[in-house]
């Protein structure tokens, strides 16, 4: 569950008592929330810009470049009797994720890389949902390889387009018209410049076909 709170958003706390990085915990009718920061996290920053997303609680998810979960960490308090494949392939923040994993039973740690898909396809089945929040110059053809393996028919991918990882001297608006010329297999559902939270960066809900 989201709720709107003011100023900002928050989801109730699948692990009441328990802050993930830092965030703020506040009491309602009885609840424990968490406010989720949309300066840590693109989905929350898209939501903020008046992006609509209706989650289901028992949604299959793939997340590429979990790093230490900060967004995964909202999402298990919403999808509840889902899963959410969490993949990365750093060490450091991978090692962060599989411990937050520990006490967030929806979350499954997948080491690998987003690039090569088959490297996870015996452990992540089909999924509902996709997320991509990558820094790399090839977004959309890592997005592609995973919505063509994994993304059920009709189902959603969030990507966060990256102006800058992709051609730093690009005129950014001309980034994100490329990337929507590169995808393939999915039409474009909603889009949102996430300025003033993140800056050169588009967020994109998308269908698959």
């Amino acid at each position: 569950m989201i709720l709107r709170m003011g100023r900002n958003i928050a989801t109730e706390n699948l692990v009441p008592g328990r802050a993930v990085y830092g965030e703020r915990l506040v009491r309602k009718k009885g609840r424990e929330y968490r406010v989720w920061d949309p300066k840590r996290s693109k989905v929350a920053a898209a939501l903020m810009k008046g992006m609509k997303l209706d989650f289901g609680e028992d949604w299959l998810v793939l997340y590429l470049g979990v790093a230490s979960g900060t967004t995964a960490s909202h999402l298990s308090d919403i999808i509840r009797r889902g899963a959410i494949f969490g993949v990365d392939p750093a060490p450091r923040v991978f090692r962060e994720f599989v411990l937050l994993s520990g006490e967030r039973k929806n979350l499954v740690p997948v080491y690998g890389d987003a690039n090569h898909p088959e490297g996870y396809a015996g452990i992540v089945p089909r999924v509902d949902f996709i997320v991509q929040d990558v820094a790399q110059p090839n977004q959309a053809q890592i997005l592609n390889k995973n919505v063509s393996a994994f993304l059920k028919k009709g189902g959603l991918a969030f990507v966060a387009v990256k102006a800058r990882s992709i051609d730093v001297t690009a005129n950014p608006r001309k980034v994100f018209e490329q990337f929507k010329k590169e995808l393939e297999g999915v039409e474009i559902v909603q889009e949102k410049r996430l300025e003033p939270f993140e800056k050169d960066h588009l967020a994109l809900l998308l269908r698959k076909k």
